[in-house]
């Protein structure tokens, strides 16, 4: 059962908002549009749309940092249910690609950030395994993972009062892809001491650990990677540990019984395309060919696994030349049938961004097949076409303050209109102000707001700008930070929670701080060059970046400009007429406009995880904490590791004067050392 917990009741337009689309979708209705102002409480509406219809959702978002506030924000409404974050799990990501003209070949290099690549793996765990499931994701959605029937039978069931033969099930652990490692306890690994075994599943917290009397397993207990406390009772006061259930450690898998079938095909296809290539006159191109296919089919054969071999998944899934992948879509598809749900947030941004996937995929893989560094199956590992993506979905709801045509459109003019704030906030005052000395007025306005707390968001043409103006306000001693693509995905959100907490006061962006951020402090929207028409000073664009200052009873926009263009005409326009909107129900309900300050939310990844895998500087070091910290579950590798930070930590404690915690890591490295 989904079940929505909040202190907060619909209001305002919410009430027949979350009636008409509650409706819609138990009418069958494929497609609605809910067109919400900002600040009008679109995620509180669709909480209570998945509440009411106690169906599993996915939740689609155009960028990370509005999926990581909507992940946030769900977890917060149903904390008891398994709400999931599902986004690209690359810091850094430069695709395999040719390049004829310099003949450049680029090798496939790219950073994982482990701590998204197990939000990953839990949020498809949870699909298959629960009815309660919400997933926030980012388009990456629609990229093949593999297959969901594949994953769900890569399992390894362990009971109490199995025979607890350890070399069996490390057997079995190592065909789901985890490995071996007596030194360094992570995500994905197991370890063997003795009379138990742990296992750290890649899309968990804790581990679990199997204990044996007598050659057979008498218990099995979760515990805490790091310290070794036990966050379980024992199997005999809880029955949920008779049995656990080990997923795999990576999406794409191989079955060796498969692998026999389709290494046949895959050197069928060789053999071809090979040949292909030497009649084409490509006599060096096929050379590379086979030597790059052999060594892949080695590799596979030794271990299961190669780099790139998501470009052999047609093979191994069975599918045919041009059929669709697996994506996330399948794993809802699987296990609910037509009985999900799926939102598409800031719809104007995320419908076209969905559309244009697969043509950038294709061109890219076309000349590396060309020039014989993929096989043509290369191609059907791919995003999804749109045309296939949307005949998946039994039920999609469009959200936006802006939605496009297509989607009013498909929709049939199924629209549920949010146009009030339950706040009783006014769209924000638009002023109009020269480009010229720009900066130097930016700078007064800033002055005057930050001692009253205010926030300011600035948003500029290019990151490079953005960088620049950024030191320019440092150096006159304002706590200002900058917020684009190049930052790492965890790292984003991060930024937005340190704005709250006072840690900043002005936030600098391109395209980041345009839909969807939830910020009640910020009370001045800047926008720097308005006049320059183009993507990003559309009529929506604008709009969209201005109502970030509607979540303030103080907000104000300054557009910087020298001319007025048709998009600033017609947004200045449309944000007029919401303005009268709001003040007609403010005055016909004697409604007095408030700021409400929300508490900042929990982060995505918790700060013990950041102690262990990020060696970020902002851990909550705290006496229980240290105390928790125990040398016998650690391995020499982890000991050592552990001390080189608590020494790092009681040096900046001690210089902070709080001696009494510097103390207490001091006896605990001692504990450690011995």
């Amino acid at each position: 059962m989904l079940n929505l917990v909040s202190s907060f009741k619909p209001t305002g337009d919410q009430p027949q908002a979350i009636e008409k689309l509650s409706g819609g979708i138990s009418a069958g209705l494929k497609n609605q549009v809910l067109l919400g102002v900002t600040g009008s409480g679109k995620t509180f509406t669709i909480a209570n749309v998945i509440h009411n219809l106690n169906m599993p959702a996915l939740i689609i978002s155009h960028n990370k940092t509005l999926a990581g506030q909507l992940y946030q924000e769900m977890r917060d409404f149903f904390p008891h249910n398994a709400i999931s974050y599902f986004v690209s799990y690359y810091d850094f990501y430069q695709p395999e690609a040719y390049i004829p003209t310099t003949d450049t070949y680029i090798e496939k290099e790219a950073e994982i950030n482990e701590l998204i690549d197990k939000l990953r793996l839990q949020a498809t765990t949870n699909i298959l395994t629960r009815k309660d499931t919400i997933v926030v994701a980012s388009v990456s959605c629609i990229y093949n993972i593999g297959s969901p029937i594949e994953y769900g039978e890569f399992i390894a069931e362990i009971k109490v009062g199995d025979q607890a033969d350890w070399n069996n099930i490390a057997r079995r652990l190592v065909e789901l892809l985890y490995d071996r490692s007596e030194f360094e306890f992570k995500r994905g690994t197991f370890r063997i001491r003795g009379s138990y075994m742990d296992i750290y599943p890649a899309y968990e917290d804790f581990g679990y650990r199997l204990e044996s009397i007598n050659n057979q397993i008498t218990k099995i207990t979760q515990f805490e990677p790091l310290t070794g406390k036990n966050l379980a009772k024992s199997v005999k006061s809880n029955k949920k540990l008779a049995s656990i259930v080990i997923y795999p450690a990576k999406h794409f898998l191989m079955d060796p019984g498969i692998f026999k079938t389709a290494e046949g095909q895959i050197r069928e296809d060789l053999a071809k395309e090979s040949k292909d290539l030497k009649n084409q006159g490509k006599i060096a191109e096929a050379e590379r060919l086979i030597r790059r296919v052999n060594y892949d089919l080695e590799i596979i054969k030794e271990v299961g696994y190669v780099n790139g071999i998501e470009n052999y998944s047609r093979y191994f899934d069975g599918r045919k030349p041009g059929d669709h992948p697996n994506s996330l879509i399948e794993y809802f598809r699987q296990t609910y049938g037509d009985k999900f749900l799926v939102f598409i947030d800031e719809s104007h941004m995320t419908i076209p961004q969905l559309r244009g996937m697969y043509n950038g995929d294709y061109s890219r893989k076309k000349t590396l097949v060309e020039f014989g560094f993929r096989l043509k199956a290369a191609f059907d590992n791919r995003p999804l076409k749109f045309d296939e993506f949307y005949p998946k979905i039994p039920h999609f709801i469009y959200l936006s303050a802006t939605p496009n045509k297509w989607e009013i459109e498909v929709s049939k003019n199924v629209v549920a209109e949010q146009l009030v704030r339950p706040t009783g906030i006014i769209d924000p005052k638009v002023i109009i102000r020269p480009a010229k000395n720009e900066v130097p007025h930016l700078v007064s306005e800033i002055e005057k707001r930050t001692p009253m707390g205010q926030k300011i968001l600035v948003t500029t043409l290019t990151k490079k700008i953005a960088e620049d103006l950024t030191e320019y306000l440092k150096e006159r001693k304002i706590k200002v930070t900058y917020l684009h693509s190049d930052i790492q995905t965890l790292e984003r959100s991060d930024i937005l929670d340190s704005l709250r907490k006072n840690e900043y006061d002005v936030l600098i962006g391109v395209n980041l701080l345009r839909e969807g951020l939830d910020l009640p402090e910020v009370s001045l929207v800047a926008i720097l060059d308005a006049d320059k028409e183009g993507f990003l000073r559309s009529k929506t664009s604008l709009i969209q970046t201005m109502g970030r200052a509607a979540r303030n009873s103080e907000g104000e926009v300054i557009l910087y400009a020298d001319e007025i263009t048709g998009s600033i005409r017609e947004a200045v326009s449309e944000i007029e007429r919401r303005r009268k909107y709001q003040l007609e129900y403010n005055l016909k309900h004697q409604i007095i406009p408030k700021t409400i300050y929300k508490p900042v939310r929990e982060k995505i990844i918790e700060a013990k995880e950041q102690f262990l895998f990020l060696d970020r500087p902002n851990t909550q070091y705290t006496t229980s904490f240290i105390e928790e910290i125990n040398p016998e579950s650690l391995t020499p590798y982890d000991r050592k590791r552990t001390v080189k930070k608590l020494e790092k930590e009681m040096k900046h404690q001690a210089e902070d004067l709080n001696f009494e915690l510097a103390i207490k890591i001091r006896d605990k490295i001692r504990e450690l050392k011995s």
